[in-house]
């Protein structure tokens, strides 16, 4: 009993100063990365920044790919993408699910900018920075797919427009280069660019919309 009331208290305080260990390596590469780009910070260096072993970053994240695999999920998905989508996820509309859309492509953008936005500018040209951008499109595609679905299924999508075209549609209007031409370069707000891409997404795909225009 006392060897298993042992391990039951040890076992919090492993994965507390485990998460710590983590926390501490995304800190240091973060501020590498930003300071000399993705390409040019070492493992070596960054965990002298963090204070541990290179064996232990190999552990935790396996390389650089993994380590800045986990500083996107946590800027693109953080806390107002979780918002974004519990708002969605509460709506059982298929039509104000696309215009909802807009919201969680703010979201993400709105978030990516705010937490590795001097990462990207330190290392326009590299080629993990590009795979990464590259599985995050994949990943976006199939999270979209069910509201594309939800819409065919109800029969409110906009006529001559296939279902595959559809998902196309609304996965070039949320991706990231229309945020960048229209936000980042063009001085849209954030509040403009999402009430611009809600409209746009219920003209381009849904048959109310259309046949009100």
């Amino acid at each position: 009993m006392k060897s298993d009331r042992k391990r039951n208290y040890k076992s919090p305080l492993r994965k507390n100063a485990a998460e710590d260990t983590r926390a501490r390596i995304l800190k240091s590469a973060k501020t590498l990365f930003s300071q000399r780009g993705i390409d040019k910070a070492t493992i070596g260096a960054i965990a002298q920044a963090a204070g541990v072993a290179v064996s232990t970053v190999y552990a935790l994240f396996k390389g650089k790919e993994g380590i800045l695999a986990a500083l996107m999920e946590s800027a693109l998905f953080g806390e107002q993408f979780a918002a974004a989508m519990k708002l969605l996820e509460g709506d059982d509309d298929p039509v104000r699910s696309i215009a909802l859309t807009a919201h969680v492509s703010r979201a993400i953008y709105d978030g990516e900018r705010s937490e590795i936005g001097i990462i990207r500018g330190a290392s326009a040209f590299s080629a993990a920075l590009r795979k990464e951008e590259q599985r995050f499109e994949t990943l976006r595609l199939s999270m979209q797919e069910e509201r594309i679905n939800r819409l065919f299924a109800s029969g409110r999508q906009r006529e001559n427009v296939t279902q595959e075209e559809a998902q196309h549609i609304l996965w070039m209007y949320t991706s990231r280069d229309v945020w960048r031409m229209l936000v980042e370069e063009g001085g849209w707000t954030p509040d403009r660019y999402q009430a611009w891409l809600s409209e746009t997404l219920l003209t381009a795909l849904t048959k109310e919309t259309s046949q009100r225009s």
